[in-house]
């Protein structure tokens, strides 16, 4: 079975920045997923499902390092950049005011939607991510520090070719070892690394985004956390190792609405290692939420 396959029917959504692939499942009130770094609309292939009777159940593919579809070569890849690509997509399809849920560097991306382009969002979940100053965590600065090196794209696709560096880096905890407590199927990992050793506009969108990073962009977000009145839902595994739980109170502090939930027996990834945990808080934070007259559906 394909890694997608839970996903629902995809197509490609065309912006000015270049294509994006969406898939979709379900009917209801649309909740629109976004994934972290070098992952892609895979990451959400266990809950989409649980979430799918009940809600439009929208995953994207966004040039975060595991999509196949190169951007336009003047395509803003900044954090910002890629932020204002998922307003225009929301926009484009037409999607209403969507439920937005981001898991690590895709939680960065909801935080800056919310800062800067809040008009189609109804409501807001992050899970562990990146926040405040820790952008990037101190254990990844080596991903953007390697981007800066002349070569490094290419290189790094060459070598991430051979299937046993493809191993040694997923089960690492440089790399996805250290992201679930569950281990990532083979299948998955090659699935996420394509674009990166098949592609090099895939390898040149990655790395250009790896050397924006920094965390003026997620300061300077907070600073406008406290001006929103959207619902938000703060759902933070226990015992992440590179987003901590200090961060989740904060952000339920500086949200004016927000509501904060721990989960346990998980780490970054909470939808690999509590699918059924993280569905289960997302139907009822929006069954308590009911959208306002005035928002856009």
């Amino acid at each position: 079975m394909s890694v997608v396959t839970e996903l629902g029917e995809s197509r490609l959504v065309h912006l000015p920045q270049g294509s994006i692939r969406i898939y979709e499942r379900g009917q209801g009130e649309p909740v629109l997923f976004i994934h972290g770094l070098f992952a892609n609309a895979a990451a959400w292939r266990k809950v989409v499902p649980r979430l799918a009777d009940s809600y439009r159940c929208i995953t994207v593919d966004l040039p975060f390092g595991a999509h196949r579809i190169p951007m336009a070569p003047d395509a803003d890849l900044t954090p910002l950049g890629i932020a204002g690509t998922i307003a225009d997509l929301i926009e484009t399809a037409d999607l209403g005011a969507v439920t937005l849920v981001g898991n690590d560097g895709g939680g960065m991306l909801s935080q800056l939607v919310v800062a800067h382009r809040p008009e189609r969002i109804a409501r807001l979940v992050l899970t562990p991510c990146d926040a405040y100053e820790n952008f990037p965590p101190p254990l990844f600065d080596y991903v953007c520090w390697m981007a800066r090196v002349p070569g490094a794209g290419p290189l790094t696709g060459r070598l991430l070719r051979l299937p046993a560096v493809r191993q040694t880096y997923a089960r690492s905890r440089f790399g996805f070892g250290g992201l679930s407590i569950n281990p990532i199927c083979g299948e998955l990992i090659d699935h996420y690394l394509y674009g990166m050793t098949h592609d090099r506009g895939v390898r040149r969108d990655t790395v250009e985004f790896l050397r924006a990073v920094d965390s003026r962009y997620t300061i300077d977000a907070a600073t406008r956390f406290s001006s929103t009145r959207l619902p938000v839902l703060i759902a933070w595994a226990e015992e992440d190792r590179f987003f901590p739980f200090e961060h989740a109170k904060r952000l339920a502090e500086d949200f004016p609405n927000a509501r904060l939930e721990s989960i346990a027996n998980s780490l970054t990834w909470v939808a690999e290692d509590q699918p059924a945990r993280i569905a289960a808080l997302i139907d009822q934070f929006i069954s308590a939420t009911p959208l306002h007259a005035d928002q856009p559906r």
